[in-house]
């Protein structure tokens, strides 16, 4: 049964990516759900597509980055699995239980009709750009879980204020780090997703 608290995040996992993915994950916390993602599955004896079927199953909602379309410096290819991963989400609503057919989905680009040009099959679904900005895929994301959960008897407080205080979570975090004896480099999504929520609590 699809948690109503869950967000299953598929985004690029590179270094590239990672301004945007930190500022992802703090704004779903922040918004008063839990982010879900590949990173958190290290059962090395589950096919990897098994553990995604499962995250999918448990997360009522989905953030589908499909920016990522360059193709690999070392392949020569493009990466196919944001496409795949959307796909799978979509076609659990489409012909799973009553329960997985409540999924709702956000999917992300950065421009608006880019995706036109290579996955034109989701035209006429509600694809929202970030232009590679932290602050725009805060106030996006903000935006559409207030709208999507229906949480009208206690708003989500606006992305402006969430993209400040994400800002003041970064300035500490090498601090907090420091504390739990963490390198602020090579932090793990455990590692990550441990440090906002500690940090939550104490700036709720």
């Amino acid at each position: 049964m699809p948690k109503a608290n869950s967000v299953f995040i598929n985004c690029p996992f590179d270094f590239g990516y990672q301004s945007l993915f930190d500022a992802m994950v703090f704004a779903v916390y922040d918004c008063g759900f839990k982010p879900r993602c590949a990173l958190e599955l290290d059962d090395a004896g589950q096919v990897r597509v098994e553990k995604i079927y499962r995250l999918i199953f448990d997360c009522q909602f989905g953030i589908h980055d499909i920016s990522r379309t360059e193709l690999d410096a070392t392949t020569k290819l493009p990466r196919f699995n944001m496409p795949f991963e959307l796909g799978l989400f979509l076609g659990a609503r489409r012909f799973g239980s009553k329960k997985q057919s409540r999924k709702i989905s956000l999917i992300l680009d950065k421009e608006p009709f880019r995706f036109q040009k290579f996955i034109s099959d989701i035209a006429g679904q509600d694809i929202r750009s970030h232009y590679g900005k932290p602050e725009r895929i805060v106030r996006v994301i903000r935006d559409w879980l207030q709208t999507a959960s229906r949480k009208s008897l206690k708003p989500i407080a606006s992305g402006e204020i969430i993209f400040e205080r994400y800002k003041s979570f970064r300035a500490e975090l090498p601090i907090a780090c420091g504390k739990a004896k963490l390198d602020v480099k090579s932090l793990t999504f455990a590692d990550y997703r441990w440090l906002v929520e500690s940090w939550l609590r104490v700036n709720a």
